[in-house]
């Protein structure tokens, strides 16, 4: 008979139930990984309960109770205490644009298009440009959010933007794993897929994918196995997308289309003639009904064959109805209309199309209403805009033939991005900043996230105007946001450019400063040789004295992390010294710390000892865990245990008292490592698999990788000695 899991009484409900977590993974005497295969869980989630970040749906407790066969029922008041006091469940995510009101038509497709949802779990919704792809789309979604209680994701693909290359997959996948919270992606393609179809398989979310180029780029943005689901549109039939069946749009039909125009209108239109030429120079295509019909509400002494009438002025279908909507603004929105054809990015608010066009404000806000009114702009969430991919060339276009001066209109929307990011840069806390200034960085860092993309935008813009003040400042402005969501596939580029940018201005402190992050960058990647040779190239751009520290420092790293100890303990040795003629005491104390711990690589544990100590004496704060936990290993290996683990729980105190995850996970890896030596097992390896737990969300490959080889070790020598 199954017996029970017993009910340890440890102070919080939360902290009892991960207590409860931690004592079934104990029993299972399996891997983090093993253990959530086992389970059904992805092992990202099963790290999430277990270091009490996230408390877990029922399901995931039974099921974690019947790997090791014991019963669940004694869990189930620990657990529904836990769920009661625990942090309120997240809001569910909804990143989709609002539902169109006036929706018209399209029932049996809508149909469809729910039951593959139901079914498939997988649709593709092609068609010509304009016919309503998005709109089905997201008006599908909304029906079935309640089928989907973990939210609904959308992501423009971006296939068909005028000015924009599509996204190409790591990217997508990286956007799409963002929006799960997710901010430390692994860095290949491969990866990111197989993270993002283990993060869909324990959630019930419905992704929209919109505007996909081709098929290749969207495989890898499928999910697995779950009960997730992705709804796709595109201009294109994708054929080659095994398991994904389509559902294609065709223009609406007459009573549809007539049906819509006069929904838009306001407007009852039996017995009013000229509606079948309104409807024919629409063409049934939604988008272009709605601009037609917007145009006749704004014409109250208007009938409809006096807006037949005008239409047939205009020798194209469509462009009659962008024309005709257009016309009925004066011409200053009629300017600010063809600008904003220009804007980088995929979607803006009022401040950007109000540097764009140099108009206060108050009064681009009034504008844009209007353009919202005409059905030019859409109003994606209260304050954000979007444009039609159609209309955005079509505006496009508009400012090629009339627009006399486009590229100060452009430079005036860089500008405003560059400083924009620059003053929420400077609210952000970072080690390279003496103290952030006034504000809310949880706002600042909000800021980002929404303009992310549009700042990268901005900056391939800027590139191509040659503007490179911009292309130099905005990789520094996004320094912070990078460095808290490491995995981009973006840092590196955008910081290659601007280090040329730097160049070209002549600023060589500049350029040495973005060369010597393009290394960081790159080594966080994995990308070594590449990271030393951006910091070679730094420093031969003649760093001050402080960067040419900072340089060695890293150098010193990548040396370390390419297993060369001896090389690294140079590099440390010269930065210590360079700090220390700086008067750079922090640097100066980490400089040693890293030498220390070194020198204990290299089998000398009393030098490591005395480095580290040095560097405890300059350090404070977090700047003391690298000091404390060499310290501690060294006095280990020398026999000295209690002392050494005096040492190593000081670290991890500090580590978690600070929230950093990284640190914390190197703290049990090295208490482990000091349990080893006096012969602690047991203990050695549950701190082993607690590291290993707090770094599976955070995919710092070159930490697990030091990690493992550690708990490898501990695994070896305890098998060794149960034989």
């Amino acid at each position: 008979m199954a017996r029970d899991v017993r009910v340890l009484h440890v102070s919080g409900p939360h902290e009892r139930l991960v207590s409860q977590l931690a004592q079934i993974k104990e029993l299972s005497g399996l891997s983090l990984r093993a253990l959530a295969r086992d389970a059904g869980l992805s092992s990202s989630s099963l790290s999430r309960y277990l270091t009490g970040r996230l408390v877990p749906p029922w399901e995931a407790v039974v099921a974690l109770c019947r790997v090791v066969h014991r019963d669940p029922r004694p869990l189930r008041p620990v657990w529904a205490e836990a769920d009661r006091a625990g942090a309120a469940p997240a809001p569910r995510r909804n990143d989709l644009p609002a539902d169109l009101f006036d929706f018209t038509g399209r029932e049996p497709e809508t149909a469809r298009v729910e039951e593959l949802l139901r079914t498939a779990g997988a649709v593709v919704i092609d068609g010509m440009a304009g016919v309503g792809k998005t709109s089905l789309a997201v008006h599908v979604a909304h029906r079935m959010a309640g089928a989907y209680p973990d939210g609904g994701l959308y992501l423009d693909l971006q296939g068909f933007t005028p000015g924009r290359e599509p996204l190409d997959p790591p990217t997508a996948l990286g956007r799409l794993l963002g929006a799960l919270d997710i901010t430390h992606p692994p860095a290949g393609e491969q990866e990111r897929a197989a993270l993002w179809r283990s993060e869909l398989s324990r959630r019930r979310a419905l992704v929209v994918l919109d505007n996909a180029a081709d098929a290749d780029r969207v495989r890898p943005l499928l999910p697995g196995a779950g009960k997730s689901a992705v709804l796709l549109t595109s201009r294109n039939r994708l054929v080659s997308l095994d398991g994904v069946p389509p559902v294609s749009l065709t223009p609406l039909a007459d009573d549809d289309a007539a049906r819509l125009f006069g929904t838009v209108a306001g407007v009852t239109l039996t017995g009013e003639d000229g509606v079948d030429q309104v409807l024919d120079r629409c063409g049934g295509l939604p988008l272009a009904l709605r601009m037609a019909g917007a145009r006749l509400r704004h014409r109250p002494g208007w009938t409809v064959g006096v807006l037949a009438e005008r239409l047939r002025d205009s020798p194209a279908r469509f462009d009659a109805a962008f024309g005709m909507s257009l016309r009925q603004l004066d011409d200053p929105d009629r300017r600010v209309f063809r600008l904003l054809g220009l804007l980088p990015g995929a979607d803006f608010d009022t401040g950007a199309a109000a540097a764009l066009t140099g108009l206060p404000p108050g009064r681009c806000a009034e504008t844009l209403d209007e353009l919202v009114d005409a059905h030019l702009v859409l109003e994606s969430s209260p304050g954000r805009f979007r444009m039609h991919d159609l209309i955005r060339q079509y505006a496009a276009d508009l400012a090629a033939e009339e627009e006399p001066d486009p590229a100060t209109a452009l430079r005036r929307v860089l500008d405003h991005y560059r400083e924009r990011a620059e003053a929420y840069d400077r609210m952000l806390p970072s080690p390279h900043r003496p103290a952030p200034a006034p504000g809310d960085p949880q706002r600042a860092m909000a800021w980002f996230d929404l303009e992310y993309v549009n700042l990268i935008a901005a900056f391939d813009l800027a590139v191509r105007l040659g503007a490179d003040e911009v292309v130099a400042a905005l990789p520094r402005a996004l320094r912070v946001w990078f460095f808290r969501h490491r995995g981009t596939g973006d840092q590196v580029r955008l910081l290659d450019g601007a280090a040329a940018a730097a160049g070209r201005l002549g600023r060589d402190a500049e350029r040495a400063a973005l060369l010597a992050d393009l290394g960081y960058a790159l080594a966080a990647a994995g990308r070594i040789d590449e990271a030393l040779a951006a910091y070679r190239e730094a420093d031969r751009s003649g760093p001050g004295d402080g960067l040419a520290a900072t340089l060695a420092l890293r150098t010193g790293f990548a040396h370390r992390d390419l297993g060369d100890p001896r090389t690294a303990r140079e590099s440390f040795r010269r930065a210590a010294d360079l700090f220390d003629r700086a008067g750079n005491r922090s640097g100066h104390a980490q400089a040693l710390a890293f030498d220390a711990f070194v020198t204990l690589r290299l089998g000398l544990p009393a030098e490591a000892a005395d480095l580290a100590r040095a560097a405890l004496d300059r350090a404070d704060g977090p700047g003391r865990i690298t000091g404390l936990v060499t310290l501690g290993v060294a006095l280990a290996h020398d026999g000295s245990g209690d002392e050494a683990l005096r040492h190593l729980h000081e670290a991890l105190d500090l580590a978690e008292r600070h929230r950093l995850q990284h640190q914390q996970a190197w703290c049990h890896t090295y208490l482990a490592v000091a349990l080893r030596e006096t012969g602690s097992m047991e203990s050695a390896l549950e701190h082993h698999r607690t590291a290993l737990a707090l770094l599976e969300p955070l995919h710092e490959v070159q930490l697990e990788v030091e990690c493992r080889e550690a708990y490898e070790t501990t695994l070896s020598r305890h098998a060794a000695g149960q034989g």
